[in-house]
């Protein structure tokens, strides 16, 4: 049963990154993996399923990669606004763009309803209280912070990801969201 997820998952990453989601069709997807419409009813519901799995695997991989980035700075804070960046820097990559970014929210709906947004929520949350319990940053309500740090982030990689200028947009939104950052470590 992994085995038949895995290549169903991995065939809709390459259709959703080459044709989008709309581009991809159901038989398309299944004959590439070797399989039948009806592994992949099974396995994942329909083809909004599947581009949720798929979405599911590349927020996990984005996640490690944000780790270790964080864990390279020389403060956790400094981490935390690294992590941020690179998130919204990730808006350029083709795959990321495309699937998480753009087609993600038109299937889906708004990322930040998605269960991986409320994982990462919770964790910057626990994350921002720790900051202030050890004195890097000013009291503040680790939730609302984390909550407008996310909503921030996403956003700019949502105007990145569906500008027609996106490297332009990427210089405007990363400077953007450093300034408003950096006011929650101010006094």
């Amino acid at each position: 049963m992994a085995e038949t997820k895995g290549k169903l998952v991995r065939a809709a990453r390459s259709a959703f990154a080459a044709r989008g989601y709309a581009g991809a069709s159901m038989d398309d997807l299944t004959a590439e993996a070797g399989l039948t419409r009806g592994a992949l009813y099974h396995n994942f519901g329909d083809k909004k399923g599947l581009l949720q799995a798929v979405i599911d695997q590349i927020d996990a991989e984005m996640a490690a990669r944000l780790r270790v980035i964080g864990e390279r700075a020389e403060t956790p804070w400094l981490g935390l606004l690294d992590e941020y960046e690179a998130y919204i820097e990730m808006a350029l990559e083709p795959e990321i763009q495309r699937i998480l970014l753009l087609d993600g929210p038109a299937v889906l709906g708004d990322p930040s309803r998605w269960p991986s947004q409320n994982a990462c929520l919770a964790e910057t949350t626990r994350r921002i209280r720790s900051l202030v319990d050890d004195g890097a940053i000013p009291a503040v309500d680790a939730e609302a912070a984390a909550r407008l740090l996310n909503g921030a982030s996403l956003h700019a990689a949502l105007w990145v990801a569906a500008s027609p200028e996106p490297e332009v947009t990427l210089g405007k939104a990363l400077d953007a969201f450093r300034r408003l950052a950096e006011g929650l470590a101010r006094p």
